[in-house]
């Protein structure tokens, strides 16, 4: 009972990093990575779960976003602009679809490594510094219903960036979507409703690839970090909207310089074991 309890913990701590992390562009997977070393959580089965407590935090982007998620599935039989916005969603999600597919395997293998990790922390803290001293007016969409698929085909080619590991998904989209010509605010939403898609698919299609690890006694464990994933999530993304209607990203491009090279003097101290 004692283990018992002690893994639940360990899955509540990975639930709140995910929730906390997954929507900042900071880099879930980095800080999963570290994490789950640091826990002791892992092998194969932790990275399964890693991926399956995603969807926790998507359910609190659903929650967050529910009226607009409600009001655009109500009105697609009428509205043109309803149908536009799924289908923007749609084209944004495809471009990680098919490369997710064809390299997935390659970037698990072969760049899941501390230098890689700490590298693309830092280069995405130094291309946030770089995009915020641009200047907003250069935004020409200033809300996702104003967006064309061009620019979702664009933002979603710039999502695919997020497969390198400590790229972030939400960094990559909501900078990358800014230096496109989304406002902040634009970004950011759009960022959100791809996340929907995109996580939900990446989690089913883990869960299904590595369904022989898994267990009827592992329910306990991945309910526990679907939840506490949940409700950080939630928190997380209700603090991040209000937070960029008056700041701008610049403390967490800081916050990525720093644990670039946290996650470099971990891996070289030996404190932490980096395994693909």
């Amino acid at each position: 009972m004692f283990v018992d309890i002690v893994l639940l913990a360990k899955a509540a701590i990975m639930g709140l990093v995910e929730g906390l992390t997954e929507f900042l562009p900071i880099s879930s997977t980095g800080h999963l990575i570290l994490a789950g070393a640091l826990l002791g959580m892992d092998d194969d089965k932790a990275k399964v779960f890693d991926i399956a407590i995603q969807t926790g935090a998507i359910l609190a982007v659903v929650m967050v976003y529910w009226q607009k998620i409600r009001d655009t599935v109500a009105a697609l039989p009428v509205s043109m602009r309803a149908r536009l916005f799924a289908f923007n969603v749609l084209v944004g999600f495809l471009p990680a679809v098919v490369l997710g597919l064809l390299f997935g395997k390659f970037i698990k293998a072969h760049l899941f490594t501390p230098e890689v990790v700490a590298s693309t922390f830092i280069l995405g803290g130094l291309v946030i510094l770089w995009a915020e001293r641009r200047p907003q007016s250069d935004a020409h969409v200033q809300n996702v219903d104003s967006m064309t698929a061009i620019d979702a085909l664009k933002v979603g080619l710039v999502q695919c960036l997020a497969m390198v590991p400590g790229t972030s998904r939400s960094g990559a989209t909501i900078i990358g979507g800014m230096l496109l010509g989304l406002s902040r605010k634009a970004a950011t939403d759009f960022s959100f409703f791809l996340a929907i898609p995109t996580l939900i698919g990446a989690g089913v299609y883990s869960l299904y690839k590595e369904r022989a690890l898994l267990s009827v006694a592992d329910l306990p464990l991945f309910g526990v970090g679907l939840l506490f994933s949940f409700v950080s999530a939630w928190l997380c993304v209700r603090w991040l909207l209000r937070y960029i209607s008056t700041h701008s990203f610049v403390a967490f491009a800081w916050y990525r310089i720093a644990f670039g090279i946290v996650v470099l003097a971990t891996a070289w101290s030996g404190l932490v074991h980096w395994a693909p």
